[in-house]
């Protein structure tokens, strides 16, 4: 008897719990208009497709338990189809000069999922992230963060990647992005570089999602991190230094901003070279005194 009373007790809880997630749902609108930009990066300019005109594309974020409507604008050339990575499986293809509304209804998902485009050459510069906070009621399972930022690892690449000319990207990228910027390594003086302001003593939730078709390596310089969850569920918490990336990965870490004041490097790179990387900056604006 003692069991089931726990059994019951559990079910029970689960019960409110989700109770209390359908009270505070709410229904969200995201217009998204797919057309070409033009980018200068790699010490050469070219056009793209993007998402609102954004190298990633705009972030929707949104609670556990809502209903999300993304209406798809498709200005561009080509037939595109957006996937939700982890939430919604869709087969709908979006012609040029048409629109398609995609109704979401979010469940269990929590923490941090991301969405692309489905073909290869397309998903290089179409894709962003997926945010599900904790609904209203609800607390986060582990210490609550002061701030959080999303860190989207890419791929840059010089030549046109069309529907065309290109069925599939290319094996190896020709450089990689943190969040759309090439970072100081490429030898090109209009490549900018990722900035991340912390700080001291903060408590950060980072958010780090794979848009490459390779295993990535993630750090921050002498910042140790704890990893709490992944692919839209929190995790048993785990500590590292560095995350390996499969492709298309998302993990969500914290960290303590708990160093000397300065600027640390945010690396990312494939695991098959130690070369091949890119930069951005954590930066401390404040310290101890």
């Amino acid at each position: 008897m003692g069991f089931q009373n726990q059994v019951f007790k559990w079910l029970s809880g689960l019960l409110f719990l989700n109770i209390l997630v359908l009270c505070s749902a709410d229904v969200q609108h995201y217009d998204f208009f797919l057309q070409e930009s033009q980018f200068t990066k790699l010490c050469s300019t070219k056009n793209v497709l993007t998402v609102n005109g954004s190298f990633p594309g705009p972030e929707i974020r949104v609670q556990r338990g809502d209903t999300v409507f993304v209406n798809v604008h498709n200005q561009g050339n080509s037939a595109v189809s957006i996937k939700w990575e982890g939430i919604e499986e869709s087969n709908d293809i979006i012609q040029p000069g048409t629109n398609f509304t995609y109704q979401i209804e979010l469940d269990n998902e929590i923490g941090t999922l991301w969405w692309h485009a489905t073909s290869a050459w397309a998903s290089a510069t179409v894709h962003g992230a997926f945010i599900v906070l904790p609904a209203a009621n609800e607390d986060y399972p582990f210490p609550a963060p002061d701030h959080d930022q999303t860190i989207i690892i890419g791929e840059w690449f010089r030549q046109e990647l069309t529907e065309a000319n290109q069925t599939i990207a290319p094996d190896q990228a020709d450089a990689y992005t943190i969040n759309g910027h090439p970072g100081e390594t490429t030898g090109c003086s209009n490549d900018t570089t990722f900035e991340y302001q912390v700080d001291y003593q903060g408590l950060y939730l980072v958010r780090v999602i794979n848009a490459v078709n390779e295993t990535m390596v993630f750090g921050i310089a002498s910042h140790s991190l704890t990893i709490v969850g992944q692919r839209g569920a929190y995790s048993r918490r785990s500590f590292t230094n560095s995350l390996t990336l499969a492709p298309y990965q998302v993990v969500d870490v914290l960290f303590c901003a708990n160093q000397n004041l300065g600027h640390y490097y945010i690396t990312a790179r494939p695991s098959s070279s130690t070369t091949r990387s890119t930069t951005g900056i954590l930066r401390y604006t404040t310290t101890s005194t």
